[in-house]
């Protein structure tokens, strides 16, 4: 090998780093959806709102869609020089359930509107700001199975929150079907298959008893399956369930 050849394989591995943690280049998290693992303040873990996560999507069309758990931040976004740089930050004003929602919102803007510094290391993605670090994971497509959290009662134009305090889940196992109100419907399993998009299952006679705001949840699931069955669709973390006039459920797992 010359000395010419030598030098430049030297200075190609001097500026690859071998594999460390690198500024990259904007380009390579265009497309892309990455979710929290881990954050910090001040050296320190911070402690996130159960359920909730941190989730950056960075689209092909050069902005940047962001959420702590309620609201959604969107903006155009510039990731030169190992920088995210937003403009005119805008969010959501949905009501969310818990004051502590809120405080996660206003963070997590006020994070991204400081132009924090990232980096690539190795699949994940580092967003470090002025005191706070952000160590998020390259989403993986959601499946129907498993255990899915109501998160929305949707109409055929409007979504509203799930009451305060009130947890309902549906899961999906080996061919059957779990609705766990904790009132009226209690986990009990009912066998479902799926033809296309459409779930049919039949939910099963329950208790009527009145269960406070939980009632109001649970006439939603009836709804969704009131003809045994319901068309669903998956957007990356979201299961959205609609009967046939456009009424239903979101969920998140």
């Amino acid at each position: 090998m010359s000395n010419r050849i030598a030098l430049a394989v030297l200075v190609l591995a001097v500026a690859t780093g071998c594999g460390s943690p690198s500024a990259g280049r904007g380009a390579d998290l265009q497309g892309k959806v990455y979710v929290s693992s881990s954050v910090s303040e001040q050296g320190k873990p911070r402690a996130m709102v159960e359920g909730t996560r941190v989730e950056l999507r960075f689209t092909d069309d050069g902005r940047l869609m962001a959420s702590a758990g309620c609201n959604q931040m969107q903006a155009p976004v510039r990731l030169d020089d190992g920088k995210i740089s937003v403009t005119d930050l805008s969010m959501t004003a949905m009501g969310c359930p818990k004051p502590e929602l809120h405080q996660q919102d206003e963070w997590l803007s006020k994070l991204l509107g400081a132009t924090p510094n990232w980096k690539l290391d190795g699949t994940n993605l580092v967003v470090t700001g002025s005191s706070s670090e952000i160590v998020l994971a390259t989403e993986q497509p959601a499946t129907l199975e498993g255990t899915w959290t109501v998160d929305g009662i949707t109409t055929q134009d409007a979504v509203s929150s799930v009451p305060a305090g009130v947890k309902v889940t549906i899961s999906f196992k080996g061919g059957t079907m779990t609705v766990d109100t904790g009132c009226n419907m209690n986990g009990a399993e009912q066998p479902y298959r799926l033809d296309g998009q459409t779930i049919k299952t039949k939910l099963g006679t329950s208790t009527l008893k009145s269960c406070g705001p939980v009632d109001e949840v649970e006439n939603a699931v009836r709804a969704t399956f009131e003809n045994d069955q319901a068309t669903h669709e998956i957007n990356r973390s979201t299961l959205s369930l609609t009967n046939a006039s456009g009424a239903g459920l979101k969920l998140k797992k």
